[in-house]
């Protein structure tokens, strides 16, 4: 039988293939992750994260195929993953070195939780095709470099839950490519950043202890915004907030903004509007009823929000109103929506109101939650089956604060 024999062309693509996908890593990479395990290490030796880094042997141990976490293309590092990530590994121990700058094709830069400690390496802003940088929930200190903000590629930047401090380094607005920016949980300060990318899309800047107002302008493309937790002054009526089209996630809680709460954002696109424990004041908007949307969240608990429970809330499906200062009745629109099942949780407690439109006999669905113990009825309509426990166990208000308020507002 005659053989057969492989076209040439076939032999020089097949001998290609083979050599590209079994080439070696470039020996500055090599190096660069030599000097990057003798900087990091598991935290247990049950972890053993860096058991596959063995640079004992080239032949049989080339980073590109066998070490966990690095990701080639060419022979070059372009995804370095440290850490495991699993939910039970404790993550990595060490400092991050200023090796990494070497890896001069890399993309992504991860580290996953751990207890990694130092500063984050001003080197990194030689890596000019990064596009990724996650050191989220270690130890890491000092300020973050402006220089990696400059980064042309930067796409995410992701610092949270660090001891990170000193101030959000401007100008923000110089980094061309930025639009996932977290800094959450650190240390920061100075005041809110008010030069932010035109095309950033998530900010989170809470749990900090950032100052001022909000900025009089946000970049128009933002959906995300979080800067919960902070020491944020002022009142939004009139903000940048107003015109964000795409605005969906608002996460202002826990600081110190007053004035009305800003009708702008009652709107369909908002699903989730958090400005709990401020100063906010007034009465709740005039506006017709938000559009019922499923998933959408209002909490305005623990303001000083006074007046009648109007009906603009009432298409939200979980609201959260106690521990301010209404009174008066509530609009029948809320007993209706939670009839309907479009409302599930209305939580009303700890107010001065005098009356819920829940007629004789009614019964809600077995799965909505609603609470309006502590208020002024004489005779609430509803138990405190479905009250949280920091409602306490009082169906109603003593008659002298009830009297005392009214009398206080003639």
């Amino acid at each position: 039988m005659a053989k057969r024999w492989l076209p040439l062309a076939n032999l020089v693509f097949l001998l290609l293939l083979f050599t590209h996908s079994h080439s070696a890593t470039h020996p500055a990479d090599v190096a660069a992750l030599r000097d990057i395990k003798n900087s990091l290490t598991d935290i247990t030796s049950a972890a053993q994260f860096f058991s596959t880094w063995d640079f004992s042997s080239a032949a049989d141990a080339d980073p590109c195929s066998s070490f966990a976490g690095v990701t080639c293309s060419a022979s070059r590092v372009t995804i370095l993953t440290l850490g495991t990530g699993l939910s039970d590994s404790p993550g990595l121990a060490g400092t991050l070195p200023a090796a990494i700058a070497r890896l001069a094709a890399l993309t992504q830069l991860i580290l996953f939780a751990g207890i990694v400690t130092g500063p984050i390496p001003p080197e990194l802003a030689a890596l000019r095709r990064l596009r990724v940088i996650s050191l989220a929930g270690n130890r890491l200190t000092g300020a973050i470099p402006p220089e990696i903000l400059r980064l042309p590629a930067l796409h995410t930047l992701d610092l949270s839950r660090n001891r990170l401090s000193g101030a959000v380094p401007p100008p923000l607005a110089a980094a061309p490519q930025l639009k996932i920016l977290v800094l959450a949980g650190n240390r920061l300060t100075g005041e809110f950043p008010g030069d932010l990318p035109p095309q950033l899309l998530h900010l989170d800047l809470s749990s900090n202890l950032l100052t001022g107002e909000l900025p009089a302008k946000l970049p128009a493309a933002l959906r995300y915004l979080s800067a919960a937790n902070n020491r944020l002054r002022g009142s939004l009526s009139g903000s940048a907030l107003d015109p964000l089209s795409d605005l969906a996630y608002v996460d202002l809680s826990m600081n110190e903004l007053s004035g009305p709460v800003p009708g702008p954002l009652l709107r369909r696109g908002v699903t989730s509007l958090l400005l709990q424990r401020n100063n906010f004041s007034g009465g709740l908007p005039e506006s017709p009823p938000w559009e019922a949307v499923a998933g959408s969240t209002v909490d305005l608990s623990h303001n000083f929000l006074s007046g009648e429970v109007t009906a603009a809330l009432a298409g939200v499906e979980t609201l959260f109103l106690n521990n301010n200062r209404l009174s008066g009745g509530v609009a029948a629109e809320y007993a209706a929506s939670v009839a309907a099942g479009t409302m599930k949780t209305l939580y009303l407690q700890h107010n001065y109101l005098t009356g819920f439109p829940l007629g004789v006999g009614s019964a809600l669905p077995e799965a909505a939650a609603v609470c309006v113990s502590y208020n002024c009825m004489a005779a609430p309509p509803l138990g405190l089956a479905a009250c949280p426990d920091s409602a306490g166990e009082q169906l109603s208000r003593p008659a002298y604060q009830c009297n005392g308020f009214h009398n206080s507002l003639d």
